[in-house]
């Protein structure tokens, strides 16, 4: 596990991951129960602006080990999307980091900023860091599946009964 997914350890452990969703590999033998390919779990956001109050906003989490391996997909409502890589998100949660449109950083010890920058404008947004962190552990998961068992080995021909 990662350091940053071990800081927040503590506050996975509590709670079951209901909101999370694996697609299954496709079965191919014993390792069709390894551990999936894809991770989507699900976040509630607050999108930061000058308004007294702001309504939660849902956010699917997602990473694909055979599509982007280390680059993590953050989807909002209305087809917003924005991926960016994995070891962002761990650095963010510990300490401020930057790189390219997007930046992470914590914010107090149970929440995390995460800021968009556009042609259009920059997206503030603040999540609780345990959904963030449960999510890390499951990209990790998905990475460490067991290889694919080898294949039998084919038994050597038989010399017996033959005559030179």
């Amino acid at each position: 596990m990662s350091p940053a997914a071990e800081d927040h350890a503590e506050d996975d452990d509590r709670r079951p991951s209901a909101e999370s969703r694996t697609a299954p590999r496709p079965a191919d033998g014993p390792a069709a129960s390894a551990a999936p390919l894809a991770v989507e779990d699900h976040a509630r956001a607050r999108v930061v602006t000058d308004a007294p109050l702001s309504r939660p906003v849902p956010v699917a989490l997602r990473y694909d080990a055979s599509g982007s391996p280390g680059a993590v997909c953050f989807a909002f409502p209305g087809g917003n999307e924005w991926v960016f890589p994995r070891d962002l998100l761990e650095s963010g949660l510990r300490a401020p980091a930057s790189r390219g449109d997007v930046s992470v950083w914590p914010c107090g010890r149970a929440q995390t900023v995460l800021e968009f920058h556009s042609p259009e404008g920059v997206a503030v947004v603040q999540f609780d860091s345990s959904p963030l962190v449960r999510f890390l552990r499951h990209t990790y998961a998905t990475d460490a599946r067991p290889a694919p068992a080898p294949a039998p080995p084919t038994p050597a021909p038989s010399t017996a009964g033959r005559q030179h």
